[in-house]
């Protein structure tokens, strides 16, 4: 196995035990990670999403699988199953990661996935009639930003 298709299995496997640790120690200083719901996290930002949805986590399964690299980029397939904390609806996202990497760690992690499917799933009725609307969506992406703001000060405070 390629390097660095042996650190894109070590930071799924992590995420699976909910080590966001680890999973941060994966990423560049500079990381730059992308996905429809966080759509540029930069630097620490990307390693505090990840803490913080692990942290938030009650009931959270990850399978990843599918890893492939090279010495300049990668790709992963995963599935995050887990209770939506907001509404309490389950939620099995289906979802694609590409990958580039610098010496040993991930630089670029963009991860895809239909959003309007998840609102679907997260949300009920709300997301079933509006989840495919740039309002919702965006209100999605707000309140996720807004999310993870409130974390880190809260983080930082204790």
């Amino acid at each position: 196995m390629h390097p660095n298709a042996a650190l894109l299995e070590r930071f799924y496997t992590a995420f699976a035990a909910g080590d966001s640790e680890t999973m941060a120690a994966c990423y560049a200083p500079d990381v730059h990670f992308s996905d429809p719901v966080f759509p540029d996290l930069k630097g620490g930002d990307a390693g505090d999403m990840w803490r913080m949805l692990c942290e938030a986590a009650s009931d959270l399964e990850v399978v990843g699988s599918g890893y492939e690299a090279d010495d300049s980029s990668g790709k992963a397939h995963w599935v995050a199953t887990y209770s939506f904390s907001q509404t309490g609806r389950k939620v099995v996202n289906v979802i694609d990661a590409e990958f580039t990497f610098s010496d040993g760690l991930i630089v670029r992690h963009i991860d895809s996935f239909d959003l309007f499917k998840w609102t679907r799933m997260a949300l009920g009725a709300p997301g079933m009639l509006l989840g495919w609307t740039p309002f919702l969506q965006n209100k999605v992406r707000g309140m996720a930003g807004k999310g993870l703001k409130k974390w880190q000060r809260d983080r930082a405070a204790s």
